[in-house]
């Protein structure tokens, strides 16, 4: 196994691993979850999976970026709702983290079927 080819096993890890980590608190969470999915697509750019998988990660990525800066902008500016004086519509703007996030564990397990099966297919070679 090449270096290339190790870190991207690495970063992958890591990255599924601070994912993980964050949905304990998705708020606090988010700053493990969004470098964890940036991780995850460096990952699979290194290790040269077929470009569909890493446009897939970035796109996941890029969602999950701008629900978290959503998530901070609200934040900073006192919240939803009750006293805040904004329509708990504004939690729209944040509707992209938790998409970005469940379409990030749908590839994951998108990713571990086919690796599974590429082994089982070389073993039975």
């Amino acid at each position: 196994m090449d270096a290339r080819a190790s870190w991207s096993r690495v970063l992958v890890g890591v990255g599924a691993v601070a994912m993980v980590l964050g949905t304990v608190d998705p708020m606090e969470g988010s700053l493990l979850i969004l470098p964890g999915s940036g991780l995850v697509a460096l990952g699979l750019f290194l290790g040269r999976h077929e470009r569909r998988v890493v446009a897939y990660a970035l796109w996941v990525f890029i969602l999950i970026a701008v629900g978290v800066a959503a998530l901070v902008a609200l934040s900073v500016v006192g919240g939803i709702g009750g006293t805040s004086g904004r329509s708990m519509w504004w939690g729209i703007l944040v509707l992209p983290y938790p998409i970005g996030w469940v379409m990030a564990l749908a590839g994951a397990i998108y990713v571990a079927i086919r690796s599974l099966r590429a082994r089982r297919r070389t073993a039975r070679s």
